[in-house]
């Protein structure tokens, strides 16, 4: 069975939606991610607002109710029973997030072995066939194939396979049996 490591933050997780809801909320702006194509949300936040920003990221309840990515439940539950299925998420950079982002994975998707779930800093340690993420820098290490997974920060990104949805996701993988 071919292996798909999948990120947790973006992919699967709306944690910008998060993040913007909670830095509109205390600095009364209404930023949208339409805003941020092609860029971070710490591009277009004055600088001695950076803190706050990361601040959030440290805190204890960030990671314990995202919203989940449209279709990502169905989609992967469908996934799971033709592929290896691994999630690999960050979550050495803000420690505090592994709970929660546990919690968030079991809550969300039960159909998951949890012992594949992977808590990692550096992705290049993953050994699957392909790795789903919005980030294309995990994929320079990677020795599978990157699947760029769109967020709002890669817009300009190219050179990899991109999925702009789990629809996507779901045609790429289940109907077209993977990228060639």
């Amino acid at each position: 069975m071919k292996r798909i490591a999948i990120d947790m933050d973006e992919v699967l997780a709306d944690t910008l939606a998060e993040h913007l809801a909670r830095y509109n909320r205390d600095h009364g702006e209404a930023i949208t991610k339409a805003e941020l194509e092609g860029k971070w949300l710490w591009d277009i936040v004055s600088i001695d607002r950076h803190e706050r920003l990361e601040g959030y990221l440290r805190s204890e309840d960030f990671f314990e109710d995202l919203p989940v990515i449209a279709d990502s439940q169905r989609v992967l539950q469908v996934m799971a029973q033709t592929y290896d299925i691994y999630i690999a998420t960050s979550a050495m950079e803000f420690p505090n997030s592994f709970g929660p982002k546990y919690r968030w994975l079991r809550r969300h998707f039960p159909f998951l072995d949890p012992r594949h779930f992977v808590f990692c800093g550096e992705k290049s340690i993953i050994k699957a066939d392909y790795l789903i993420d919005d980030q294309p820098r995990h994929f320079r290490t990677f020795a599978g194939r990157g699947i760029l997974f769109t967020a709002p920060h890669n817009m300009g990104v190219s050179g990899y396979t991109r999925v702009d949805d789990w629809a996507q996701v779901e045609r790429l993988f289940l109907v077209e049996g993977g990228p060639r």
